[in-house]
């Protein structure tokens, strides 16, 4: 019987059943209505901290103080007052519908306290990268948005330098794979892409999370592979094989590097646009507030968000591209294209796997599954036909 890439797909992607193909259609679009919601309460939240002048008087306050250590405090400020005013759309939005989808099995008091050391982490580094923002408009002046590039990528790369050894130890516990088949099977695979053992590891991503998922984080000498150990549990030794050869394959590919140069160029742009427009969004929000003062900051986070939102199909776009690649060197290093293909098939429950063109192009950071699976098939069906030649 010939081999059909094309029927091997549809095989896998309706393995799921009709039931749960609908459920993950609902599942991401509703996702799409949740970025409009988050800009929705975005709007709302800086109308609320501008009209009630909250920050003008804390910057009164504060008048004595160095020009630093207030703009710094001004922005922390900002941060965790936003962030106490958008805490019941941040709790139904990542908890609430995520667990009306059973996507989540997490405790609403350990979703919390997380969500709590999230925002004080995030308000004191959002402060202090807003904080070279504005020393970058007070002594660049009009091309400051220029120079915003090269501090955006600076604080991506320390971003991603740092985190996987201060910040995502504080959510999740990440360990060596246990001994047994798996962990033998993933260390020969990192001996023959040269990356050290303890690069190698898995993490309880169950805790905050039911998704099959792994990723690669860091750079030089942080960088790791974390695979999830809902993927452990739920995946073949095979499966695992061909997840973390993905993953291998960001790694050794180095797209963390692509991401970062796009953040900067996306973040250049984004504030040059800022820059034209914040006059005119802050007289709409009733605020006398000018680009070069903190207390602007809801203005100028506000028109970021609605650009960035704006700017998402451009980064899926460059996203897809590197997990196909990575997908790619799965398939040429370790040949194992059904695995592969059962493997993504456990992340179509929440992503649909059938999108539109216009809707994988819009919202979708990775390609489609059945995509993803019909480009495993073909791999499949090349290395068929090669054996058949020989």
């Amino acid at each position: 019987m010939v081999f059909d890439p094309a029927v091997e797909t549809a095989r896998y992607i309706d393995s799921l059943g009709s039931e749960a193909l609908q459920k993950a259609a609902s599942y991401t679009a509703a996702t799409h209505w949740l970025l409009l919601g988050g800009l929705l309460v975005t709007a709302l939240v800086t109308w609320i901290i501008v009209r009630t002048g909250l920050l003008d008087r804390l910057s009164a306050r504060l008048a004595n103080r160095g020009w630093a250590l207030r703009t710094w405090l001004i922005c922390v400020a900002f941060f965790l007052i936003s962030a106490v005013l958008s805490l019941p759309w941040g709790i139904y939005e990542e908890w609430g519908f995520e667990r009306s989808y059973g996507r989540t099995s997490q405790p609403l008091s350990d979703f919390l306290t997380q969500d709590v050391i999230g925002i004080l982490l995030s308000s004191i580094l959002g402060g202090l990268f807003f904080l070279g923002v504005y020393a970058l408009i007070r002594r660049a002046g009009k091309s400051w948005w220029l120079w915003s590039g090269g501090l955006t990528a600076f604080a991506a790369a320390a971003t991603i330098l740092l985190s996987p050894v201060l910040i995502e130890p504080i959510f999740n516990d990440y360990k060596p794979v246990p001994e047994g088949p798996v962990r033998t099977a993933l260390l020969k695979m990192a001996d023959e892409a040269a990356i050290p053992h303890d690069r190698v590891l898995m993490f309880d991503g169950s805790r905050q999370s039911n998704n099959f998922t792994a990723n690669v984080s860091g750079v030089f000498g942080s960088a790791r592979i974390a695979i999830s150990d809902v993927a452990l549990k739920q995946a073949s030794l095979d499966e695992v094989k061909a997840v973390t050869g993905h993953e291998i394959g960001h790694y050794v590919l180095g797209h963390v590097w692509r991401i970062v140069f796009l953040f900067a160029v996306i973040a250049m742009l984004g504030f040059f646009l800022a820059d034209r427009l914040f006059g005119r969004v802050a007289a709409l929000f009733g605020s006398k507030a000018t680009i070069a003062d903190p207390e602007g900051l809801p203005i100028l986070l506000l028109i970021v968000s609605v650009l960035g939102v704006l700017a998402q199909p451009v980064l899926n776009s460059v996203t897809r591209v590197g997990e196909s690649e990575a997908d790619a060197y799965s398939l040429r290093t370790v040949n194992l294209p059904d695995a592969l293909a059962g493997a993504l098939v456990k992340t179509a429950e929440y992503r649909y796997p059938r999108p539109s063109a216009f809707e994988e192009i819009a919202f979708y950071s990775h390609p489609s599954v059945e995509r993803r699976v019909r480009r495993a098939m073909d791999w499949k069906a090349a290395q068929q036909q090669k054996t058949v030649a020989r």
